[in-house]
């Protein structure tokens, strides 16, 4: 039996190939499916199932395509009811896949229709827990994200489902058991997870918080429950896209593969009201970008950035993009539903300058200059790391905008008074300048480096440091 995980850290999201005897089973896919399709195809083997765990808040899951394309029967567990075909798997049902056994664990909680698959391999050994997002690494999944499809279902009511779950399913299977997670540190399904990506289920019982043998039932909620921030605002829209369908990827693909002329550019810009979204390299956007489109750099947390800061997901979209990353923006834009790319700059910001048409700038300092206006005068300093990130250790005097909520709470910023701007290490912080500027809050200032280079220099004032764990 072979099992490979197919981690994606953008969105700190984990697949699974499983197969046996020639047969496959696909977890939780992503949107673009020809790498499973390629790989089924080198080993010589055929795609029998798509296994979904649950539908998916933060990506939109290639089942649907994956079905298309290899004629594999999509599985879900109880509870769920798609617009499409598919099978939906009783509580305890073995499915044979080879010479191994996957048995179906309805596991409510994180969301009702939440479904685990316990693996047994040639020889009826259990070796593998496909948890999806009912137990991650260190943590288990938030139960705040399935209210509106649950209906009267409060949060603390699907903890406790969580709870029953966790104890009657999860907890008395073998601690030899691998658990391979749908998710990893990162995610915002959940609030304590791991770096690590799988784990024994003995360690788990042992580790995570949520897996104590003396927890009650109401200590549980409380702290499952506890710190759960805002889940972003693209996850009700993944979960429709899960749940009803979604156009075909080579579509959005080909749409979005468009190349523009500057001049067409323009035009398309303007008669769509089509989001620029230049996707280069912070510190080379802030050198030189067309007015009003914003930073969100692919070499980051690039899809769920976009799923948090643009609200409509519907939204026209053109890119401007390094040299030959188009495709890549495309597929990570795809992804989290952003399925309304129409074109790109062809020749990037550079057929735009040699075109002759306007571009704009945002200034950037180094730690170095920083330091030493700060010793010359007062400055407003705005840190845009999360919360428990600023409360962890910022600088003396800075103030907290965090970047998650910059569309609710950007007009608290004094546009005309001229402010730093610093994130981690820099990537946030060209995202909020970019931002900002295109809603005409032209005095902000980036500091190249961020709060990183601000340590590591030494000579600005911060905080003293508390350890994020105990941050309440």
């Amino acid at each position: 039996m072979i099992i490979e995980q197919i981690y994606t850290g953008c969105l700190a999201q984990g697949a699974y190939y499983l197969e046996s005897n020639a047969e496959i089973a696909i977890i939780d896919p992503l949107r673009e499916v020809q790498p499973y399709l390629d790989y089924a195809e080198k080993n010589g083997a055929k795609i029998k199932y798509v296994l979904e765990t649950h539908f998916h808040a933060d990506f939109v899951s290639g089942h649907l395509d994956l079905a298309k394309e290899s004629g594999a029967v999509i599985v879900y567990g109880p509870n769920a009811k798609p617009d499409f075909h598919y099978y939906g798997a009783k509580d305890g049902e073995v499915l044979t896949l080879g010479g191994a056994k996957i048995k179906v664990l309805h596991t409510p909680g994180h969301t009702m229709e939440s479904t685990c698959f316990l693996v047994s391999d040639e020889s009826g050994n259990e070796v593998a827990l496909f948890s999806g997002d009912t137990l991650f690494i260190g943590d288990v999944g938030r139960p705040d994200l399935a209210q509106k499809i649950a209906g009267e279902l409060t949060s603390e009511m699907l903890a406790g489902f969580l709870y029953d779950s966790l104890r009657k399913k999860i907890m008395p299977l073998a601690d030899n058991i691998i658990v391979y997670p749908a998710h990893g540190a990162g995610s915002a399904c959940g609030k304590n997870m791991s770096k690590e990506t799988t784990d024994l289920l003995g360690n788990q019982k042992k580790t995570n918080y949520a897996l104590r043998a003396d927890m009650t039932k109401d200590e549980f909620i409380k702290e499952v429950t506890f710190g759960l921030l805002p889940p972003p605002s693209y996850f009700p829209a993944n979960v429709m896209m899960n749940i009803h369908g979604y156009e075909r990827f080579e579509k959005v693909l080909k749409r979005g593969m468009h190349a523009m002329s500057p001049d067409e550019f323009e035009k398309v810009a303007n008669d769509f009201g089509a989001i620029i979204l230049d996707t280069r390299y912070s510190q080379a956007f802030a050198r030189g970008f067309i007015p009003n489109s914003i930073n969100i750099g692919i070499d980051g947390n690039f899809a769920p950035w976009v799923g948090t800061l643009i609200p409509d997901i519907k939204q026209p979209i053109l890119l401007v993009t390094e040299n030959g990353r188009n495709e890549e923006v495309l597929v990570r834009l795809s992804r989290v539903g952003f399925d309304g790319t129409i074109g790109f700059l062809e020749g990037g910001l550079q057929a735009w300058k040699d075109a002759g048409k306007e571009s704009d700038e945002i200034e950037s300092i180094s730690v170095e200059t920083l330091s030493g206006i700060i010793k010359s005068e007062q400055i407003s300093i705005v840190d845009v790391r999360k919360v428990n990130e600023y409360k962890s250790e910022h600088v003396e005097g800075a103030v907290n905008f965090p970047l998650d909520y910059i569309n609710e709470n950007f007009k608290g910023i004094d546009c005309n008074k001229t402010h730093y701007v610093h994130c981690a290490g820099g990537y946030r912080s060209m995202i909020f300048n970019s931002i900002m500027r295109a809603r005409g809050y032209n005095n902000l200032i980036d500091i190249a480096g961020g709060f990183k280079g601000i340590q590591e220099d030494g000579t600005i004032g911060t905080t003293a440091f508390i350890c994020p764990s105990t941050i309440k």
